[in-house]
């Protein structure tokens, strides 16, 4: 799926205008088929106006402290196919950093999908239904329209359901004091 993102911006008079119109492909990894990831917008500090609406560049998936990314993710079902047997390990790692740099580094090797972020995260789920598991075991389950206010806590997103779960995020980079950011 393409996700359409429409920016607006400024001209060199202050009038608002279309800056860009375009179609955002997701952005895939070899270590999570079926998991997707579009990137849609990124400030790794304050916004100031006027400006033309030229995006900006992230250098991480999570923001540092005063930063903010905006984009959607999929969760396959769980019963989607698991990296393939023969998966070069290294190369996968290699590409996640490459194309979701920092992502695979807040994970938690011993209970995957585990990790925890400096990062106030508002969470919308699109479609599909998940589960959020936090500390302890405890979970909640999640359908369309339901929200979540993840407020820099350990947290995981399951699929037990047949189809993908497809969740809004805007990431809002913040102070924890027992998280690197």
């Amino acid at each position: 799926m393409a996700v359409r993102r429409v920016v607006t911006g400024h001209d060199d008079d202050g009038k608002a205008v279309f800056a860009s119109d375009e179609e955002v492909e997701p952005v895939t990894i070899d270590l999570a088929p079926g998991m997707e990831f579009y990137r849609l917008w990124s400030l790794d500090e304050t916004a100031h106006f006027p400006d033309d609406g030229s995006p900006a560049p992230a250098g991480t998936y999570f923001p540092p402290v005063g930063g903010l990314r905006f984009g959607l993710f999929s969760v396959p079902p769980q019963s989607t196919a698991a990296p393939a047997d023969d998966l070069d390990v290294e190369a996968a790692f290699a590409q996640a950093e490459e194309r979701v740099p920092g992502l695979a580094g807040h994970m938690e090797p011993d209970h995957p999908g585990m990790h925890t972020t400096a990062t106030v995260d508002y969470e919308i789920i699109i479609s599909g239904r998940v589960v959020l598991e936090l500390d302890d075991g405890a979970t909640r389950e999640l359908g369309p329209g339901d929200t979540v206010i993840q407020n820099g806590t350990r947290h995981a997103w399951h699929n037990p359901f047949d189809e993908p779960c497809l969740l809004a995020v805007v990431l809002v980079g913040a102070h924890h004091d027992n998280v690197a950011s």
